[in-house]
């Protein structure tokens, strides 16, 4: 009976669909909803996914990890639903008020310390160097690449990435950069290399940090690059320059403002600082910031994406930082993602062959195509920002000089 009920309360949002086409089958049931692009399709396989729909979307990821459910294109369904979550948003928006003084009692009850974020950061970042090689190009950057052609590489991409921060933040041989996230060395190995700056980095992943070391002794730079595995509330010292691409999001909601304080703390005062954040709808921030979702639960534990509002709001009120620069380079994050899910589908053999099961498998293909269609249906975005201190008096590249939203409307078509 209440797989019945359920059935019914799905099938009446689906009757609300006014953008796009979702094909439900069940058994030799076929109906169709919607109309137009994007058009996709979910075949049920076990009819207890109706109730787990109730949870939103982390139920419709278990469901989906538990094999209850299928589609031939995973990301057109998340993009479909996506486009007609207006409605539910409002109710959530309308609701805030009254979650909100429960969820935040929640969060203060768990503080964000440096060891709880080293075992966060381990939860996924430590799953294994041998998936992520598998899964990114030979930068191993985990983060938006740029496409300048349809016919761009992901190296070349990723590459291109690295050059516009370096670029924004006039990178020279006398200069001593901090990156807050070091990832597998990325930035770290390319800055040293081609501008011939010092960059020390730090990381709270062992593996991750293990990889970078490995990487800098084979480009021959151990003389100018230095990584470090702390916390950044750990670090000291003073610098000229301050990198940070896409770590923020793992630094909880509670302490963005402490974020910005130490970041702003570490330079000196003719110095600047390049961003680059995954960040959420505005409208969204406060009906996400603590909620359990599947993305905060299952994929990257106790993360929560700022909004560029908070991030403007906490640059202003806990630091000296002036926002200098924003550059929305969202679509270009949609296809490093198609590029990602298309290296893991190649890879498939391999990855079973170092121990990954069809379940991890399943999660992992969910988890990237949920956040293209994020992306490609702007519910999440992602920006490049530069921050100056009081004192900088820097020259920026040019926006027109590498911006290519022309050239990525094409590659999204």
């Amino acid at each position: 009976m209440i797989e019945r009920v359920a059935r019914r309360l799905v099938v009446a949002l689906l009757e609300r669909i006014e953008s796009g086409q979702l094909t439900l089958v069940e058994g030799p049931s076929r109906r169709v909803f919607g109309s137009g692009s994007p058009q996709a399709t979910v075949v049920v396989h076990d009819p207890a996914v109706f109730v787990a729909l109730a949870r939103g979307g982390k139920g419709m990821a278990q469901t989906y990890v538990d094999g209850l459910w299928d589609s031939p294109d995973v990301t057109a369904v998340i993009e479909v639903a996506a486009r007609n979550l207006d409605g539910i948003d409002r109710v959530r928006r309308a609701m805030t008020p009254v979650r909100e003084p429960w969820q935040r009692g929640r969060s203060f009850l768990v503080r964000n310390t440096p060891l709880r974020a080293r075992e966060d950061i381990a939860a996924h970042y430590d799953l294994g160097n041998d998936l992520f090689e598998l899964m990114l190009d030979e930068t191993m950057m985990y983060s938006a690449a740029i496409f300048e052609t349809r016919e761009t590489t992901l190296a070349e991409a990723s590459r291109a990435k690295l050059d516009r921060i370096c670029d924004k933040l006039d990178l020279g041989p006398g200069d001593h950069v901090l990156e807050i996230g070091t990832g597998w060395g990325g930035f770290a190995v390319h800055a040293a290399a081609t501008r011939g700056c010092r960059v020390t980095t730090t990381t709270l992943s062992r593996e991750q940090r293990e990889l970078a070391l490995e990487r800098v002794r084979a480009a021959g730079l151990e003389d100018r690059v230095t990584v470090l595995l702390q916390d950044y509330r750990e670090l000291e010292g003073q610098y000229d320059k301050l990198v940070s691409i896409e770590m923020i999001e793992a630094v909880g909601w509670k302490d963005f403002g402490t974020y910005f304080e130490r970041c702003a703390a570490l330079l000196r005062p003719e110095g600047v600082m390049a961003l680059q954040a995954i960040t959420i709808d505005d409208r969204l921030y406060d009906v996400e910031k603590a909620q359990r979702s599947f993305m905060n639960s299952l994929i990257f534990p106790n993360g929560c994406l700022p909004s560029v509002e908070v991030i403007a709001r906490n640059v202003a009120r806990r630091s000296d930082f002036r926002m200098v620069d924003l550059e929305d380079i969202t679509p270009h994050y949609a296809e490093t993602l198609r590029r990602w899910r298309a290296n893991v589908d190649v890879s498939e053999e391999q990855i079973r062959a170092l121990g990954y099961d069809q379940r991890f498998l399943r999660l992992w293909r969910l988890y990237l195509s949920f956040c293209e269609a994020g992306f490609t249906e702007r519910r999440i975005g992602s920006v490049q920002i530069v921050l100056g201190k009081p004192r900088w008096r820097g020259h920026l590249a040019t926006a027109e000089a590498c911006a290519t939203p022309a050239v990525m409307s094409e590659v999204a078509v």
